[in-house]
């Protein structure tokens, strides 16, 4: 049985930094809407869209000065998962550490279940 932190959606420090850096450079998006769509490489994909509102039915996480938005469907798909930014060698990106994906590709924006 999960207790109730785990389906909380969270956002590593890391993370929110680098929201409120990009974000700071941006005249009217303020927010990161991050979204899951089907297709790419393992059948879901995750988006990152930066935004100027948010929906009423969002799921909004606020952490040092960032905020991101995660619409109902996509939040079914990232139920305890922890949104990061890495920043390696071979690239910087967000990356989320999902729980319920059963797979993920090597770019590691697609994931199954």
């Amino acid at each position: 049985m999960m207790d109730a932190m785990d389906h909380k959606v969270t956002v590593t420090e890391r993370a929110a930094k680098r929201i409120a850096e990009i974000v700071a450079t941006e005249k009217d998006n303020s927010m990161l809407r991050v979204s899951v769509d089907g297709g790419g490489c393992s059948g879901f994909q995750y988006k990152f869209d930066l935004v100027a509102q948010r929906e009423d039915d969002d799921t909004v996480l606020e952490r040092d000065g960032a905020t991101v938005l995660i619409d109902p469907v996509s939040l079914g798909f990232l139920v305890g998962s922890e949104i990061d930014f890495v920043d390696e060698l071979i690239g910087a990106s967000f990356q989320i550490r999902n729980p319920n994906a059963t797979a993920s590709c090597g770019c590691g924006t697609s994931f199954s279940i």
